[in-house]
C-alpha cells in the first residue's frame, strides 16, 4: 500500500518548493517558466489587464488560443495592474515569498515600474531575477522589440535556411523563442544552485539575439585569415535530406560508411556503394547531382512508410508526418509525452507533457494553462489577503479577469 509520504514524494520534482513569478508574455519567457513548472516549481503567471498577447493569436479554438494553452501549462493565473500602486503592493507581497521573478519587458521599462533588478536586489537579496529581452541589456538595440523571425532574419538563420542562390527562408515554429525558453530554464536553475551555496540571488539575462547565435555555434567559427565567403552550411549534401517516394516524402541520413552501404544495398544501388568516387560524405556531397537522381528513382518503388519498414534500424530515416500523427504515435505514447488536460473554457484536450524525465523526482501531474486571472483569490489568500481586501482590490480594478 502506498503511504501519504510516498505519494507526496512521487509528486516531487527537482524544483518542488521553488516559487516563480512569471510576468512575461508571448513564448520565450512564458515557456521558460513552464519548463520550470514541469520540474515542480510553483509558477504564478501574472498578466496585465489586457492579458498576454498570445491569448489573442489566431486559433481554431473558440474559447482560447491554442498557442497560449500549449505554452502556459502548469501555472496558476493572476491578472494584476502594475501601473497602480495597489497592484505594485500586491506584487511585493508575492515577491516576499518568491524565489524567482521572470519578465520580458524592454530594459527601460522595469525601472519605470519600480521593479528593476537594482531596485529589488536590496529588498530581496535571495531573488533570482531573470530578464528576457530581444537584444540584451546594452548596445544600440537594447530597447528595440525583439521577435523570433526578426532575429532569425538578422542573425543569418533565414539566409542559411534558403537554398543556395535562392532567397532567405523563415524557419517556422518559433525556434528561437523555444531555444531561449530552454536557456531561461537552464540559467534560472543554475542560479538557484549557486544561491544554495551563496544564499544570494543574481541577475540572469536571456535574449533572443544571444539564443539565435547560440543555436548557430557550429556556423559561428571564423578562422584568422579566412575570407567572408567560407562554407558554413552544416548540411552534408544531397543524399541526406528529404526525398519524394511513391507516396509521401522520406528523410534519409546516410553520412557514415555503414549507413551509406546499407542505403545502397536496400535500394538496389550497390554499384554506388562500390564506387570510390562516393566513398566519403564529402565526396558524395560533391557528386550529389549524379547520385540523387538515381536514389530518387529507386525510392519510387515504395511509399515513405514502406521504406521506413525496409530500412528499419539499418538506415536512419523517417517519413514526413503531420504533427497530428504524434498524438497516436506508439513511441510518443510509450514515453508518455502526451497527457489529457481539463481547461476551464476549452474543456478536455490532449497536449504535450514533460520534456525531461526524472527518475527519482518526476514531478506533479501536469495541469492546463490558467484562464485569465483564474486563481487570483487563492493566490492572494495564500499571501495573507482577506476576503475584504481582495474585494477592495477587485473594486479598484487592480485585479481584472475572472476570480477563482
Amino acid at each position: 500500500m502506498t503511504t501519504t509520504n510516498q505519494a507526496d514524494e512521487a509528486q516531487r520534482g527537482p524544483l518542488t518548493g521553488i516559487r516563480v513569478l512569471d510576468l512575461s508574455a508571448y513564448i520565450a519567457g512564458p515557456y521558460g517558466c513552464t519548463l520550470l513548472a514541469d520540474m515542480g516549481a510553483e509558477v504564478v503567471k501574472i498578466e496585465p489587464p489586457s492579458g498576454d498577447n498570445l491569448r489573442k493569436y489566431p486559433s481554431t479554438l473558440e474559447a482560447e488560443s491554442r498557442a497560449f494553452i500549449g505554452v502556459n501549462r502548469n501555472k496558476k493565473g493572476l491578472a494584476l495592474d502594475l501601473k497602480k500602486p495597489e497592484g505594485l503592493e500586491v506584487l511585493h507581497r508575492l515577491l516576499a515569498k518568491a524565489d524567482v521573478l521572470v519578465h520580458n519587458f524592454r530594459p527601460s521599462v522595469p525601472p519605470r515600474l519600480g521593479i528593476g533588478y537594482e531596485q529589488l536586489r536590496e529588498r530581496y537579496p535571495a531573488l533570482v531575477y531573470c530578464a528576457v529581452t530581444g537584444y540584451g541589456e546594452e548596445g544600440p538595440l537594447k530597447d528595440k522589440a525583439g521577435y523570433d523571425q526578426v532575429l532569425q532574419s538578422m542573425t543569418g538563420i533565414c539566409a542559411m535556411q534558403g537554398k543556395a542562390g535562392g532567397p532567405p527562408e523563415i524557419v517556422y515554429g518559433s525556434v528561437v523563442d523555444y531555444y531561449a525558453a530552454s536557456m531561461l530554464a537552464m540559467g534560472v536553475s543554475a542560479a538557484l544552485v549557486e544561491r544554495a551555496r551563496s544564499e544570494r540571488g543574481q541577475y540572469v539575462g536571456v535574449s533572443l539575439l544571444r539564443s539565435a547565435l547560440a543555436m548557430q555555434s557550429a556556423r559561428l567559427v571564423w578562422a584568422d585569415g579566412e575570407g567572408r565567403e567560407v562554407g558554413r552550411d552544416m548540411r552534408s549534401g544531397g543524399v541526406t535530406g528529404l526525398h519524394p517516394t511513391r507516396e509521401g516524402h522520406l528523410y534519409l541520413s546516410a553520412n557514415t560508411a555503414h549507413f551509406w552501404a546499407a542505403l545502397c544495398e536496400r535500394t538496389g544501388l550497390q554499384a554506388l556503394a562500390a564506387d570510390p568516387r562516393y566513398d566519403t560524405v564529402r565526396k558524395r556531397a560533391q557528386h550529389a547531382a549524379e547520385i540523387v537522381p538515381q536514389l530518387r528513382a529507386a525510392l519510387q518503388q515504395h511509399s515513405a512508410l514502406e521504406w521506413e519498414a525496409i530500412f528499419g534500424e539499418a538506415v536512419p530515416c523517417a517519413a514526413a508526418r503531420a504533427v497530428e500523427d504524434m498524438f497516436v504515435d506508439e513511441q510518443v505514447l510509450a514515453e508518455q509525452m502526451v497527457s489529457h488536460f481539463s481547461h476551464p473554457e476549452v474543456g478536455g484536450y490532449r497536449g504535450f507533457d514533460k520534456p525531461v524525465k526524472f527518475g527519482s523526482t518526476p514531478g506533479p501531474k501536469a495541469f492546463a494553462s490558467p484562464g485569465f486571472g483564474q486563481h487570483a483569490a487563492d493566490i492572494l489568500a495564500a499571501h495573507g489577503y482577506g476576503e475584504e481586501e481582495i474585494a477592495r482590490l477587485r473594486a479598484l480594478e487592480v485585479l481584472p479577469g475572472r476570480m477563482g
